[in-house]
C-alpha cells in the first residue's frame, strides 16, 4: 500500500452516497430546534466538506443550492476525478474540488473563511494526527457563529461487536491481493469461526447477527467501514474533548429522533437524565442508557441564543416539505425503547397541510386546528417528522427559480448515467437544497417523462436489455422478455403514486 494512503483504503472506491445530515438547511434545522443562533436560510454560504468520497454530495448540495460555495477534498485523486466530471456535466459552477490530505488542505491559500465545516465517515477512520488536524482546520477556517458536523463510531455501542471487526481485519491483513478479494476471504473466514461456536460468540449475542447483516452489504463499504489500518472507537467526551480545542461547543444531534425522550428513555432515566447538569456528562450518560454505536453531532463555534421573539419569528418563517407521499408516512417511529405510535390527533392535521405542498410554521398556524396544538406539541410533532425522514426543512420559496434551473441540469446528468449504471441513487430538490432517494429505474422513467416518450416502462426495458440486463424479484434474476417487461410496468405504477411528491420537491 502506498504511503499516499496513509493506511486508509484506496484501491477500492467509496459508494456514491449522499447524506442527509450534512444539508445546509438540515444543519440550519438542528441548530433551530436547539434555540441556537445559524446562518439564516437561503442566505449566502460558505461550505465545506472534509474527505468527501466520491464527491456526490457535495455535487448534489452545490447543484440545489447555488447561494452556497462549496468546496470539498478527498485525499483519492480518482475519486476527485470522477467529483469534477459530474460537476462539468451538471454544470455547477459552485463547488469546487480538490485531491489534497487534510494537512495540505488546511495550507491551500485560495480557502475562504467557512459557514459550516461537515464531515461523515471520516472521523473514527483516521489516525489521531490526521484528527487533530481537522481540529486544526475547524479551528482555523470555521467563522464565529459557523456550524461544524462530525459523525463517527462511538462507545459504549461498539463494545461487543468491535473484536468481531478486529478478527476480519487481521485475516484480511494476512492475505494478499486487492481489498475486494481480501474482504470476503475475511468474511467467510470468521463465518468459519463463528461455526465453530467460538465462545466470544455465545457470550456476545449482538455479535452473530451484527455478522449476518453486514454480509449482505456493499463491499465498498464494508472495506471503507471495517478494513481501514485507522479506526477508532470514541466516547462523546473524546470529541467534545477535541472539538473544544477548536472553541467548538455542543450543539445537539442532526438524527433528530435520538433526542427524543419520549421514544428512547423511560421515565426513570428521564428522571435522572433530568438531575445531571454538566452538557458532556449527560450527553455520555445518555450514550449508555441507548447504547449508542454511532453519532452525528453538530457544533457550533460560539452558541448565541434567540430571544423568545426571535425565536418564534425564527420557527415561523422555516419551511418544511413533505418527502414521502401521505398514504405511505406510518402512524409510528422507532426509537432506543421500541416502536412508538404517533398520536394522530398531533400529527394528521399536519400530514394533510404538507399534502399539498411546503410550508411554512406561520403558514401551518393559520389553521386554528394545528394552531390549537400548542407550540411545544408542535415543534415537537414536525422535529419527529424531520428526524424520521418524512418532512424536510425547506428553503425560502424566493429563489426557487434559479434553484429548479441547476437541479434540472444535475439531475439530468444523473439521469442519463441511469442508462448504463445505477450508482447515483438520489437526484437534487430545489425546495428542500438536499437529495431525494431515486433509484435507476425511477430515473428512466423520469427521461422518458421529460423526453414526452410514450412508454417508460418499454423505454426502461429497452435500455436494460441493450446491455444484456435483468430485473431481479425475490433475489432471483427474472428471465424471460416478457416478465421484464411486466415487473417495469408494476414498478412504475409505483412511480406514477410517488410522482405528486417529486413534482411537489420540484424533481419532477
Amino acid at each position: 500500500m502506498s504511503s499516499w494512503t496513509s493506511g486508509y483504503v484506496a484501491d477500492l472506491g467509496y459508494t456514491h452516497g449522499f447524506y442527509r445530515e450534512l444539508v445546509p438547511e438540515l444543519l440550519r434545522f438542528v441548530a433551530l430546534a436547539k434555540g441556537t443562533r445559524a446562518p439564516a436560510s437561503g442566505a449566502p454560504l460558505t461550505y465545506c466538506e472534509l474527505g468527501c468520497g466520491q464527491g456526490f454530495s457535495a455535487n448534489l448540495i452545490a447543484a440545489a443550492n447555488p447561494h452556497v460555495e462549496v468546496y470539498a477534498t478527498d485525499f483519492n485523486p480518482a475519486q476527485i476525478a470522477g467529483a469534477q466530471a459530474l460537476a462539468r456535466e451538471a454544470g455547477t459552477p459552485n463547488v469546487h474540488f480538490f485531491d489534497h490530505a487534510f494537512a495540505e488542505f488546511l495550507e491551500e491559500p485560495g480557502l475562504p473563511q467557512f459557514d459550516m465545516i461537515c464531515l461523515h465517515g471520516i472521523y473514527s477512520w483516521i489516525a489521531a494526527e490526521h484528527r487533530a488536524t481537522i481540529v486544526e482546520f475547524v479551528r482555523r477556517k470555521l467563522k464565529p457563529g459557523g456550524l461544524a458536523y462530525v459523525s463517527y463510531n462511538c462507545l459504549p455501542g461498539w463494545s461487543a461487536a468491535a473484536p468481531m471487526r478486529h478478527l476480519m481485519v487481521q485475516h484480511a491483513k494476512s492475505a494478499g491481493g486487492p481489498t475486494t478479494a481480501r474482504v470476503e476471504g475475511a468474511l467467510g473466514f470468521v463465518e468459519r469461526v463463528l461455526g465453530t461456536e467460538a465462545a466470544y460468540f455465545k457470550q456476545n449475542p449482538v455479535a452473530g447477527p451484527r455478522f449476518e447483516k453486514l454480509k449482505g452489504q456493499n463491499r465498498a463499504y464494508l472495506a471503507h467501514e471495517y478494513f481501514n489500518e485507522a479506526w477508532t472507537l470514541l466516547y462523546f467526551s473524546d470529541v467534545a474533548r477535541e472539538m473544544g480545542e477548536a472553541k467548538l461547543s455542543y450543539v445537539g444531534s442532526a438524527a433528530l429522533l435520538e433526542h427524543i425522550d419520549a421514544i428512547n428513555l423511560s421515565d426513570d432515566q428521564q428522571k435522572l437524565m433530568a438531575e445531571i447538569v454538566d452538557p458532556v456528562l449527560r450527553e455520555t450518560v445518555r450514550d449508555y442508557m441507548i447504547n449508542q454505536q454511532f453519532r452525528r453531532d453538530v457544533f457550533a463555534k460560539g452558541t448565541v441564543s434567540y430571544d423568545s421573539v426571535t425565536y418564534r419569528n425564527a420557527w415561523g418563517d422555516t419551511r418544511f416539505a413533505l418527502s414521502t407521499p401521505r398514504e405511505d408516512v406510518p402512524m409510528k417511529v422507532n426509537g432506543a425503547r421500541g416502536e412508538a405510535n404517533l398520536q394522530p390527533e398531533s400529527y394528521e392535521p399536519l400530514l394533510a397541510a404538507f399534502a399539498s405542498g411546503p410550508k411554512t410554521v406561520r403558514d401551518l398556524v393559520a389553521d386554528p386546528t394545528i394552531a390549537a396544538l400548542g407550540w411545544a406539541r408542535l415543534t415537537q410533532a414536525l422535529a419527529v417528522l424531520v428526524g424520521a425522514g418524512h418532512l424536510q426543512p425547506s428553503l425560502p420559496e424566493k429563489g426557487l427559480g434559479e434553484r429548479r434551473k441547476r437541479t434540472q441540469a444535475f439531475n439530468r446528468a444523473v439521469c442519463e448515467r441511469a442508462r448504463g449504471s445505477a450508482d447515483l441513487a438520489f437526484l437534487a430538490s430545489p425546495v428542500t437544497g438536499g437529495g431525494v432517494t431515486v433509484d435507476r429505474f425511477q430515473q428512466l422513467f423520469l427521461l422518458a417523462r421529460a423526453d414526452k416518450i410514450d412508454d417508460p416502462a418499454a423505454f426502461a426495458w429497452s435500455v436494460l436489455n441493450g446491455q444484456g440486463q435483468r430485473l431481479v424479484r425475490d433475489g432471483k434474476p427474472i428471465e424471460s422478455p416478457e416478465e421484464n417487461l411486466a415487473e417495469l410496468r408494476t414498478r412504475f405504477e409505483a412511480f406514477e403514486k410517488r410522482l405528486p411528491v417529486l413534482q411537489q420537491l420540484g424533481i419532477a
